[in-house]
């Protein structure tokens, strides 16, 4: 079995109960698709346990902290600068090793009929795909063409599966659970540490043979949103959307 997380963005308490979690069901492989930091009070602690991970990708965020940000809102970007403020205000043998860490990472992960990217087949950094660009034909043709069979991915944050005859299938409505066969997959992992789809609980994938699992995981988002709340350059907004997971 592989666990597969992405988009933790700083959070590390969803990033703690997630990995509690995959402890608890004996899964010890992780794949981790990027955003470690970005939005989060915790990014330097968060990228320390993101470290002991197998497999992990360089998300956009984590590119903008390595460089400047592009194509960021206002409140992303200040919430990037501080963060890389963060990231430099220690002066450690700790430090340079995140540092070294973020600035290896790679876009892309191949394996037999697998891929493993941030965004998407076509633009592994910065590309998103929502559900509803089933409806872009074009777009989605020809993400699919760059798919061997299935493709993991994250960014946009909103979990479920799309498959190649252009369908969006979300969690909810297949039971937590995708069967991989033949046809052509797009599996977005959902985020750990900042949920867009509606549901504040941690998501994250569990991949056992040709069952993909959908996971939901709780912890204390009011924690993080408390943290946030305290440091001047992150958008109160950061905390607020962790409730509604939006």
């Amino acid at each position: 079995m592989r666990a597969i997380i992405s988009d933790i963005h700083g959070n590390l308490e969803a990033l703690e109960a997630v990995l509690e979690d995959i402890k608890s069901r004996g899964i010890s492989e992780i794949f981790c698709l990027g955003d470690v930091v970005g939005y989060g009070p915790n990014p330097c602690e968060c990228i320390d346990r993101i470290m002991a991970c197998d497999v992990c990708l360089l998300g956009n965020h984590d590119q903008g902290a390595l460089f400047d940000p592009e194509g960021f809102n206002a409140g992303a970007e200040r919430a990037i600068f501080w963060t890389r403020k963060k990231l430099e205000s220690e002066n450690s043998k700790e430090s340079e090793a995140r540092w070294e860490f973020l600035g290896e990472l790679p876009r892309i992960r191949r394996e037999p009929n697998f891929m493993y990217v941030h965004g998407s087949a076509r633009n592994p950094l910065n590309e998103y795909v929502f559900p509803e660009d089933i409806y872009n034909q074009r777009k989605m043709e020809r993400i699919f063409q760059l798919v061997e069979q299935y493709c993991c991915q994250g960014h946009t944050h909103i979990p479920g599966v799309f498959t190649d005859d252009l369908n969006f299938v979300a969690p909810e409505e297949m039971n937590f659970e995708y069967t991989l066969g033949p046809q052509k997959a797009l599996i977005n992992v959902g985020s750990v540490g900042q949920p867009r789809n509606g549901d504040n609980r941690s998501s994250y994938v569990i991949i056992d043979g040709d069952a993909v699992k959908f996971q939901r995981v709780e912890y204390d988002f009011e924690k993080t949103a408390a943290k946030i709340y305290e440091i001047p350059d992150l958008d109160n907004f950061l905390g607020d959307r962790l409730r509604d997971g939006r």
